[in-house]
C-alpha cells in the first residue's frame, strides 16, 4: 500500500491482541503447502503462507497473521516480517473489497493512464493510496504488471481489465458496486474494448494452425554422451 511502513504501528484493528489463525479448511491447505518442502526447510513455504493469510483476511495482513506464519513455519516472527514487508504483493493495512492497482509505467501512461487514475479518483471521491468510505474500493498506483501490449489496465484482485477509456473503467466500477464485476475472458484477463487478449483489430495473425505440430525428437540423440555444439538447435527440436 501506498505509505506503507517498512515498521509495524499499532492500531485498534492490527495489534498484538488481534485475532487470527486459519480456518480448518485452510490448515488442509497449510498441510499441502508444506508437504511440498523437507522439513528442515518449512521456512520455503512462507510466501504461499502469508498469500493464504491475507486471502482469508479480507486482503491484508494483520501482525498475527504473520505471527502464525513464523509459528507455523518455525522461524522468528522477524523472519516474516521481512518477507511481509519487502513484498508489495502483501498489505500490512486494510484494502477495500475491491483493491484497484492501476498500473503507471510508460506504456499504459502514455496511452492514458493518468486519465483512468483521475476518473477512478473523481467518481468514487478517492485519492492514491485512499479507500473509500464504504470499504468497498481501495486505489493504488503501481508499477508495470506486464500488460503493456492492452494499455491502460488495472489490475483488480486478482483480475486483468484492460484497454480500458473513462467510460468502461466507469462501467467496471459500477459493476462492482452492484457485486457483479466482469467475468474474466478465455485467457485469463478481460479487455474492456471487446477484443479477445491481446488480439490487434485484425484479430490472431499468427499461431493459427488448427492442430499443433509436435516436432519429431530422436529418443537416442544423447546416447553417445557428446553433443556436438553446432547441432543444439536440432538437438532442441527448434
Amino acid at each position: 500500500m501506498a505509505g506503507q511502513k517498512a515498521f509495524h504501528i499499532d492500531t485498534p484493528e492490527n495489534n498484538a491482541t488481534t485475532y487470527f489463525d486459519f480456518t480448518p479448511e485452510n490448515y488442509e491447505r497449510v498441510a499441502h503447502i508444506l508437504s511440498k518442502y523437507p522439513n528442515n526447510y518449512k521456512q520455503a513455504g512462507m510466501i504461499p503462507l502469508l498469500d493464504l493469510a491475507q486471502r482469508q483476511h479480507g486482503g491484508w495482513l494483520p501482525l498475527t497473521a504473520m505471527q502464525k506464519v513464523a509459528q507455523i513455519c518455525e522461524v522468528p516472527p522477524v523472519k516474516v516480517y521481512e518477507v511481509a514487508s519487502f513484498y508489495t504483493m502483501f498489505n500490512r493495512t486494510p484494502v477495500g473489497k475491491y483493491f484497484i492497482q492501476l498500473c503507471g509505467t510508460t506504456p499504459c501512461m502514455i496511452c492514458g493512464a493518468q486519465h483512468i487514475k483521475q476518473t477512478i479518483m473523481d467518481h468514487l471521491g478517492i485519492k492514491d493510496g485512499g479507500t473509500t468510505k464504504d470499504g468497498l474500493f481501495t486505489l493504488l498506483e503501481v508499477e508495470c504488471l506486464g500488460a503493456c501490449a492492452n494499455a491502460p489496465m488495472i489490475q483488480l484482485n486478482d483480475d486483468y481489465y484492460e484497454c480500458l477509456t473513462p467510460e468502461t473503467t466507469i462501467e467496471l466500477l459500477e459493476a462492482c458496486k452492484a457485486g457483479n464485476p466482469p467475468p474474466m475472458g478465455k485467457w485469463g484477463s478481460l479487455p474492456m474494448n471487446g477484443q479477445v487478449s491481446c488480439e490487434g483489430p485484425k484479430g490472431k495473425t499468427s499461431l493459427t494452425w488448427k492442430e499443433v505440430k509436435v516436432p519429431e525428437i530422436d529418443p537416442k540423440r544423447f546416447e553417445s554422451g557428446e553433443v556436438d555444439p553446432a547441432s543444439v538447435k536440432e538437438h532442441m527440436a527448434y
